[in-house]
């Protein structure tokens, strides 16, 4: 036999059989990977690059994922997303903080606080829901619209910004909590996403408008030029720290340049610090944990945009740049902390053994005991899918429901000692699940991006889209 045609022959059959696996694997019911065997997959996702090789790495679309990537996400994301259903008051649309990962009742304490960035995540949840069909879209929109009425007509504000924490049944702060400018713009991108997500709907549309438009953005300086507050208290008055480092923020930055009645000027953008480090042969700009790189990033699509002044920032590939060089960092603790290893890693700020802790690295933060965050990995699917997706796999194959149960993974666990967070948050689930809707679908940047104000903000701010020849993400469907 002719060796090219037998060559030709075993190809072709190799293909055949391949394209049968897929087709089993789209056709199976999405229980059917909820305990995926990572062995017996043929990997179909890029590997992780040498990391010395991608010190500069340029914006890209979320790569394809195999069947069973999608059906895990799918499965994950549905799991996050009752957390919302079942955790939101239907009547004022406000989400509670946390909840037991059984979903049953937390401890009085906890068991009415909500959080008000909880409840933009949730508010954008029910788009996601709607579009995958977990709910109906009437159900999803009748929910939204009762969020925003309740904001837009009884929530207790100032100048239109709203409580860290307060009463899921009433609206009535909470916890003696500030008037909180980011936690504000985390809910108002909640809000724009379903103003855009059902805009077919002239009240939702009504409402969402008037709640952005009511924002004094300028009262929120205190009184400097570009800086915003972090917020405000009745009993003291501003909060001394301003956003002056680079941080999640950046949504609060472009809400407040992009606003419709209340703006700051467009030098506020450049006004905060960029401070650059560099780490297993990465370079990027960063000011604190994995979620600052992560959160504003759920909404705005930086993706193929730069600022136009040196050194050009892309923000998109300076997410992907930080993600994999905490990879990195998670890796140099193994040898401290057998639990860390190659996709077994993530540290954010979240519950440890000892309580709520903001760490993260680099640098090494002394407070770190070998605990993995599951978000930490979950919330930058939309930058690297490839190492970020193995590691929930992972988790999941080797832990099972131990820390995966009734709304996806366990806030924490430490794999170095048996602890399990016996919790879940509320903002760690959000982030996990619109991060695996931008990496599967781009759906929630496609819906935010729709808000015009946002888009001009970003012009306003000294954004330009990158050239074909320097960008290398491919355009989400509008």
């Amino acid at each position: 036999m002719n060796p090219r045609s037998a060559s030709f022959d075993r190809g072709r059959l190799a293909r055949a059989l391949i394209c049968v696996l897929l087709i089993c694997a789209i056709a199976s019911p999405p229980g059917a990977f909820a305990r995926p065997a990572l062995s017996g997959l043929p990997c179909l996702i890029s590997q992780d690059p040498s990391p010395r090789r991608q010190a500069r790495p340029k914006s890209a679309a979320p790569s394809r994922s195999s069947a069973a990537d999608a059906a895990f996400l799918e499965d994950l994301s549905r799991r996050a997303f009752s957390y919302f259903w079942e955790k939101t008051d239907p009547d004022t649309g406000l989400v509670l903080d946390r909840a037991r990962t059984d979903g049953s009742v937390h401890d009085e304490a906890h068991s009415n606080i909500a959080s008000l960035a909880a409840t933009g995540f949730g508010l954008t949840g029910l788009c996601i829901a709607s579009e995958h069909g977990w709910v109906t879209r009437d159900e999803a929109r009748k929910r939204a619209l009762a969020s925003l009425r309740f904001f837009a007509e009884r929530a207790p504000h100032e100048h239109g910004w709203f409580y860290h924490w307060m009463d899921w049944k009433t609206g009535a702060r909470q916890w003696n909590s500030e008037v909180s400018s980011i936690d504000t713009a985390l809910f108002l991108a909640g809000v724009l996403t379903v103003k855009q997500c059902f805009r077919e709907n002239a009240e939702i549309v009504r409402l969402a408008t008037r709640i952005y438009r009511r924002v004094d953005f300028r009262w929120m300086l205190n009184g400097h030029p570009t800086l915003l507050s972090h917020g405000w208290k009745p009993e003291t008055g501003f909060l001394k720290s301003r956003w002056d480092t680079y941080s999640e923020h950046t949504i609060l930055n472009l809400l407040a340049i992009g606003s419709p009645t209340r703006p700051i000027p467009p030098a506020a953008w450049r006004a905060w610090k960029r401070e650059r480090i560099s780490y297993g042969g990465f370079d990027y700009i960063t000011g604190g944990p994995l979620f600052i790189h992560q959160y504003a990033h759920a909404w705005i699509d930086y993706r193929c945009r730069r600022e136009r002044w040196p050194p050009h920032i892309d923000y998109f590939a300076n997410s992907v740049a930080a993600t994999r060089a905490h990879k990195a960092f998670c890796m140099s603790l193994a040898e401290e902390f057998p639990g860390y290893s190659e996709n077994v890693w993530g540290i954010t700020a979240s519950d440890s053994a000892k309580g709520y802790v903001a760490w993260g690295g680099p640098p090494r933060d002394a407070a770190i005991d070998g605990t993995v965050v599951p978000c930490a990995p979950g919330g930058s699917l939309m930058f690297t899918p490839d190492i970020s997706i193995r590691a929930l796999r992972e988790m999941r194959e080797r832990f099972g429901d131990r820390i995966y149960g009734r709304y996806g993974f366990a806030d924490a666990f430490n794999p170095n000692n048996g602890w399990i967070d016996p919790d879940v948050i509320g903002i760690d689930v959000g982030i996990t699940l619109l991060s695996a809707e931008n990496s599967l679908r781009q759906s929630v940047w496609r819906w935010f991006m729709r808000n015009a104000e946002i888009r001009r903000a970003m012009q306003r701010a000294g954004f330009r889209e990158s050239g074909k020849r320097d960008c290398k993400c491919a355009e989400s469907p509008n």
